[in-house]
């Protein structure tokens, strides 16, 4: 009882001393013990349900927004009819025709689209035009697919033409017959010109990543009603050119059918190259079309509006003046007719000179000019022409210009003249054409004229060999294995006994000295193409030591060495860019159309000599480039800057031009500077320069490598254009010819020796002058890959008659250039 007390007091006291405070029933120690469980229980119940929720709440937003999500595909193709005959209401959208074949070639694509990766998710298809061929039915259709089955439609759009195969054998009597089909996945662009400004567009991803392969994209360019479009490819560089591959197609028009194409482009174009292409209407279509292969970067256009032209041509009055296609020298739009009426004073006639005539469309012959032409006294005239001259017998002319609605050109630029008939050509030689030349051009053995009127009826003289059509051409021209008179009687007398043989140089030898090991024919060709003969200087060594009878093996894209050593170290003499420049008289370079050239510059003097690139560090160039001269030691490297990748002097900072610093230079110990005997040297860069489109090394020839007497060749250099002149800003380019040692060494007093050789163009004209010193002489193989043949070195005067330019000879000098640099 005493215990009992104890306790009951002092629980009194307890409340007594916490009278106000009540406790919460969790602080019975019992209770908690008996509710603690449950309550963990209950919240990890609705933890466990709330994550589940979630869960499933995250894997329906993954299913429907993101794995089941329509991707929208389209598809642009063509299908090939052959039992339907082409209409030309067919090309007429609206007309009740095009309805018609519309839905049966609808109805026969939804036939072949009925398959189980395809079917369910097809949405529309629409036929959008029609060509010839038989027909050829161009349609796009579109797809809404999940993501996660997107692939699947792809793989099964690709393999369209097995789906026709299967579909075809289902319907007895098909009311189309379809050849075949294609399907490309689509990218569609629509673009609008604004007015003055500038809109640029390029391929996917260009031009850091590769545009897509099995593709076909449209970009659809607009312009303001009584606007026409401009289009200019700044950058193109698709896969190289074949039957089969990538291409782009030019519409003018909204519907890529064949009658509206402008132009065709693959392969790679030079930054310079003139693609600018104007259309008739305020509308134009792009498109480009990829197979399965290759990755290329694609292209960068711009493209703007003007004001549509509303007469073209008019009256021209005067003594003389220029006119030209429309928008010249872009491409000339197409549907355009141009009628130009000159008149020149009364008392004179008038004739009208073309300096720059391309007027050419694809398979199409230039005799009957029935599509493009100029016409003038009834005559049409088309193609690609060298200047010529039309003349009138009154002081009046008129020139047509007509272009169809398909494929133009870059048009023509043209000026009129008023001549007095009693003589046209006053103090000149007048061509039958209408044409003036220099006097001194009339029976020299060269057409000058495009007719050959300068060289008919001429009198031959005693330097002269008289063809036996007539014409008269220079005797050292005779037996040099070209065909100069045209009919080949220069060469007819020129061949051997019957038991001898013909060397390439025009001599014969006995037939015994053939392939004896020995040069009886001075130029190695006796012995350059013998079968099972020992190796000699003549005949190319494989690295296993075996030599061959083929003569220039190396790089030639077969394989003649067992070791294939003949293939080996052939990254060179390739061009990024090899069209065509269509520049009259073909002197200016494209940029990139020689990228082996290199500029070497002393400070304070600009550009001194020209080189070759030869590999990542070392250069190619003249010995006498770096002799001392007025106190100044050319020698010393640290004078000297490379330019790689330069085309225009004025430009030498331009964002594909390396500069570099020399290293060192190596002259030829046996140069001599007064007959520039041994005239090479190798420089080496301080640092290796990176090869782009602009920038490779051209390739060095064996020292068995032939190059044939009469062969063109091709020089470069900025130095003068004309004798005595001042340097050129453009890179020149001239194609000469590679002369007779012999013949050139009767012009030149035997001043030649082994390691020189000797090109031009005889008649004068053209030849590389001062400042084109060290550059290269390159030859265009038949694998049309690039070797450098000679270095240039010296001559009598730039271009005269009778003085070719004379060459260090690379082949000659090819021992000594492995021996320095182990090239």
């Amino acid at each position: 009882a005493g215990a009992r007390r104890g306790s009951a007091r002092g629980a009194g006291d307890m409340n007594n001393l916490e009278e106000g405070v009540e406790f919460l029933p969790a602080m019975n120690s019992k209770k908690m013990e008996k509710r603690g469980p449950k309550r963990r229980v209950v919240v990890t119940v609705v933890i466990v349900v709330f994550l589940l929720i979630s869960l499933i709440t995250g894997l329906l937003v993954w299913h429907f927004k993101y794995r089941n999500v329509a991707v929208q595909k389209v598809f642009n193709g063509h299908l090939r009819v052959l039992n339907w005959d082409f209409l030309d209401a067919y090309e007429n959208s609206s007309s009740p025709e095009f309805v018609m074949l519309a839905r049966k070639v609808k109805s026969t694509v939804r036939g072949f689209l009925n398959h189980a990766d395809i079917g369910p998710y097809h949405k529309e298809t629409v036929i959008t035009a029609f060509s010839e061929g038989s027909i050829i039915a161009y349609y796009w259709s579109e797809f809404l697919v999940p993501k996660y089955r997107a692939e699947s439609l792809d793989r099964a759009m690709a393999d369209t033409q097995s789906l026709i195969q299967r579909w075809n054998p289902r319907l007895r009597n098909p009311m189309l017959k379809v050849e075949s089909v294609v399907a490309f996945q689509s990218c569609m662009f629509s673009l609008h010109a604004k007015e003055g400004e500038i809109t640029t567009f390029t391929t996917p991803g260009f031009p850091n990543s590769p545009y897509p392969n099995n593709a076909l994209c449209y970009w659809t360019l607009r312009a303001d009603a009584n606007a026409v479009i401009s289009l200019t490819f700044k950058t193109l560089e698709l896969e190289p050119c074949t039957d089969d591959s990538d291409y782009i197609k030019v519409y003018n028009s909204l519907s890529p059918v064949e009658p509206h194409a402008l132009v065709r482009l693959c392969g790679n174009y030079a930054p310079s190259y003139n693609l600018t292409f104007l259309s008739s209407q305020n509308v134009m279509l792009v498109t480009l079309i990829t197979n399965k292969e290759g990755r290329f970067p694609g292209f960068k256009a711009e493209f703007f509006q003007l004001p549509k032209m509303k007469v073209c041509g008019g009256t021209l009055k005067g003594e003389s003046g220029t006119f030209t296609t429309p928008y010249y020298p872009a491409h000339y739009p197409p549907v355009t007719d141009c009628v130009w009426n000159i008149e020149v004073p009364s008392k004179k006639n008038v004739k009208v000179r073309f300096n720059m005539f391309f007027v050419l469309e694809p398979g199409i012959p230039v005799s009957s000019c029935t599509k493009d032409y100029v016409q003038i006294n009834g005559t049409r005239y088309c193609g690609e022409r060298s200047q010529f001259v039309v003349a009138s017998t009154t002081n009046k002319i008129e020139v047509r210009f007509h272009s169809d609605q398909s494929y133009t050109d870059t048009g023509f630029s043209a000026e009129y003249l008023s001549y007095d008939s009693s003589d046209p050509c006053p103090g000149k030689f007048a061509c039958n054409t209408g044409r003036c030349i220099d006097r001194s051009m009339r029976c020299d053995g060269w057409l000058d004229c495009v007719d050959g009127s300068d060289e008919r009826s001429c009198a031959c003289t005693d330097q002269q060999f008289r063809c036996q059509n007539g014409w008269c051409k220079p005797k050292f021209w005779v037996c040099d294995n070209v065909n100069d008179c045209g009919d080949n009687s220069d060469e007819l007398q020129c061949s051997c006994a019957a038991d001898s043989f013909k060397c390439n140089n025009g001599k014969c030898i006995p037939e015994a000295q053939k392939c004896d090991g020995k040069d009886d024919c001075e130029d190695g060709s006796d012995e350059g193409s013998c079968s099972n003969v020992p190796c000699t200087e003549y005949t190319y060594k494989c690295h296993n030591g075996r030599c061959l009878s083929k003569q220039n093996p190396e790089c030639d894209g077969e394989q003649d060495c067992e070791d294939n050593s003949d293939e080996h170290n052939c990254n060179c003499g390739i061009r990024s860019y090899i069209r065509k420049s269509r520049i009259v008289g073909g002197q200016n370079s494209d940029v990139g159309e020689w990228p082996w050239q290199v500029s070497l510059h002393v400070k304070g003097q600009g550009h001194i000599c020209g080189a070759s690139l030869i590999s990542e560090s070392w250069l190619v160039s003249a010995a006498h480039c770096f002799l001392q001269l007025q106190g100044i030691r050319y020698s010393e490297p640290s004078l000297w800057t490379a330019y790689l990748g330069l085309t225009d002097q004025g430009n030498r900072n331009g964002a594909n031009v390396q500069t570099r610093k020399i290293k060192r230079i190596i002259s030829h110990s046996y140069f001599n500077d007064y007959t520039y005997d041994y005239d090479i040297a190798v420089v080496e860069l301080q640092t290796p320069v990176t090869f782009s489109s602009v920038v490779q090394p051209i390739c060095l020839p064996d020292a068995t490598h032939n190059f044939p007497v009469g062969k063109d060749l091709w020089v470069t250099g900025w130095g003068a254009t004309m004798e005595g002149g001042s340097g050129a800003s453009v890179l020149q380019k001239a194609e000469i010819r590679l002369i007779n040692q012999t013949v050139c060494n009767e012009l030149l007093t035997d001043q030649l020796t082994p390691r020189m050789m000797c090109v031009g163009i005889l008649t004068g004209g053209v030849d590389a002058c001062q400042g084109d010193s060290g550059g290269p002489l390159v030859s265009v193989e038949p694998s049309t890959r690039m070797f450098l043949a000679g270095i240039v070195s010296w001559g009598d005067g730039c271009a005269q008659r009778n003085k070719p330019g004379v060459y260090s000879r690379l082949t000659s000098l090819r021992d000594w250039i492995k021996k320095q640099t182990g090239l």
